[in-house]
């Protein structure tokens, strides 16, 4: 099966770049199975490049254009931030009127060992990082990252987007098997990184 880079979803244009991700969340959809809307997002291969990428989209934009496009698949997109990067270039230079945005676990400044939130000013809209926690413990417990001090990590990425002044969301998936967190506290911390709040009820389908 050829690899799904690019997908529709809802009228919304989404990239899907990788497998890999630096979580486990307990939660993941793909922890189940191995589509979304019976589109096989699982990749062949973590060969694709930037044309590949864009071949594909161009393909599904010509067909459906939309003014969302999002990098969300099956991993974490930023762990092939040079072909985002470059993807979203392109996009933004086609398609200036598009509006971009990441959705991410908020671990890409650790992987890269440098801040890289300055390198995608005026390429991205909009960051959704997720928080998924009031307290490291239960951000352990429910992404399960392969790396100590992840939490902390996440929030620095959170403040990193908020003082490039490009517009962030810190999420947190509530409801997960009938576990609530404590949704006030997670607001406050995302108000205090600068970033919006929001709720992402869990759904067994993950969509």
């Amino acid at each position: 099966m050829a690899n799904i880079l690019v997908y529709l979803l809802d009228g919304k244009i989404y990239v899907n770049l990788t497998n890999r991700c630096t979580n486990e969340c307990i939660f993941c959809l793909r922890n189940d199975k191995d589509d979304v809307c019976g589109q096989q997002l699982w990749l062949d291969n973590e060969d694709s490049t930037a044309k590949d990428v864009i071949e594909q989209f161009e393909k599904i934009y010509s067909q459906t254009p939309s003014k969302e496009i999002i990098f969300c698949g099956y991993g974490e997109p930023m762990l092939k931030f040079d072909v985002l990067k470059e993807v979203a270039s392109y996009i933004k230079d086609k398609y200036p009127e598009s509006k971009i945005r990441i959705n991410t676990n908020g671990h890409a400044n650790f992987v890269m060992k440098k801040n890289v939130v300055p390198e995608l000013k005026g390429l991205i809209d909009e960051f959704s990082v997720s928080l998924n926690g009031s307290t490291e413990e239960e951000y352990n417990e429910l992404s399960q990252p392969k790396f100590e001090n992840a939490y902390n990590e996440v929030k620095k990425f959170i403040k990193a987007c908020s003082d490039e002044g490009i517009s962030v969301v810190a999420s947190v998936v509530e409801g997960y098997k009938g576990r609530h967190l404590d949704l006030k506290t997670c607001e406050q911390i995302a108000t205090e990184l600068g970033a919006k709040f929001r709720v992402r009820e869990w759904i067994k389908n993950g969509y």
